[in-house]
């Protein structure tokens, strides 16, 4: 099954879905968006116990984008061929939500 999810003529993700057995995996190309995050998680959502985002073909993401992935990953979802600038992302923006906020302090 493919589905296309178009955002102007710039901007499109494509969603590859691949089930077989109990495992889900999704192959996304292009640029990802927040808005389209609602897209990813309808395609993820059977109740299958094996989940894969495969990200080889992904070129640009947003900082909702990088969460939602931290969040996935935090639900056990594996993160295939994710690009090296999405992973350095994902880690700065967890650094950062590890430690307290000093303009919260007062």
């Amino acid at each position: 099954m493919q589905q296309s999810v178009k955002d102007g003529e710039d901007k499109m993700l494509k969603i590859e879905k691949d089930s077989g057995g109990c495992v889900t995996k999704l192959r996304l190309s292009g640029r990802i968006q927040a808005d389209q995050i609602a897209s990813i998680q309808s395609e993820m959502g059977d109740n299958c116990a094996s989940r894969i985002l495969d990200l080889s073909e992904v070129t640009l993401v947003d900082l909702g984008v990088v969460r939602f992935l931290i969040s996935c990953e935090d639900e056990g979802i594996e993160l295939l061929q994710c690009p090296p600038y999405i992973v350095q992302w994902i880690i700065r923006e967890r650094a950062e939500g590890a430690q307290p906020d000093s303009s919260d302090a007062g």
